[in-house]
């Protein structure tokens, strides 16, 4: 679960922040959060949807398509006929590729099968346009991002651990990480906008990997 941008009042999809940072047409409330969900996972229907539609909040679910129906370990996923009930609830829903790979290590065909492909899949079975992409792992470089506009998505996500600003690259938009070590104080402060210490080394933390990242894989391939 990641937490992206804004400050307090989580009634805002990723979709609709895109737009509003872009120029587009809307306001954002005073104090926007956006909450987004990576993977599919189960217990987004049977314990986050009810706790969204009790607040009154929403959130955008990326969908890593190739899991649909089955279970990754001992933890089920979640299935067609769930994803178009969460639908309907006015959760808006991303793709999260296909098989969930580093996507910086693929070739320009295999990256098409993982950024089309899910697209495609998503829109025909929910009968929605996805306009959204969430790069599994967070990982990205400049191929993804291109395959990522080809496949005709409008946005798509890192991590970063940074707010999105209204000069933000809409395929690069960083996020918030929030996960099962994120206490409450530690959820309060992200929701608020706070930089905390814990914020700050994250943030360093993304950088220095993101930086070995780009070294490793260069040297790879070439």
């Amino acid at each position: 679960m990641a937490a992206y941008a804004g400050e307090q009042g989580a009634r805002v999809t990723a979709g609709a922040l895109v737009k509003t940072l872009a120029g587009g047409a809307g306001a954002l409330p005073a104090r926007p959060v956006v909450l987004t969900f990576d993977d599919g996972f189960r217990d987004f229907y049977s314990r986050a949807l009810p706790l969204l539609k009790q607040y009154g909040h929403t959130a955008t679910l990326f969908q890593t398509t190739g899991w649909v129906g089955t279970k990754l370990g001992t933890r089920p996923m979640l299935n067609w006929p769930e994803l178009s009930e969460i639908a309907e609830a006015g959760i808006e829903i991303g793709a999260h590729s296909h098989e969930h790979p580093e996507l910086d290590r693929l070739s320009a065909a295999k990256l098409r099968d993982e950024l089309d492909g899910p697209k495609r899949m998503l829109e025909d079975k929910l009968g929605l346009a996805v306009p959204g992409l969430a790069y599994p792992f967070g990982l990205w470089n400049g191929k993804a991002r291109r395959a990522a506009r080809e496949a005709g998505y409008t946005y798509a996500l890192a991590i970063g651990n940074a707010m999105a600003k209204s000069g933000s690259d809409p395929f690069i938009l960083p996020r918030l990480t929030v996960d099962h070590t994120t206490t409450m104080e530690q959820f309060s402060d992200i929701v608020n906008g706070h930089d905390s210490l814990t914020r700050r080394l994250d943030r360093a933390r993304c950088k220095a990997f993101s930086a070995a990242r780009r070294a490793k894989v260069g040297l790879r391939i070439s």
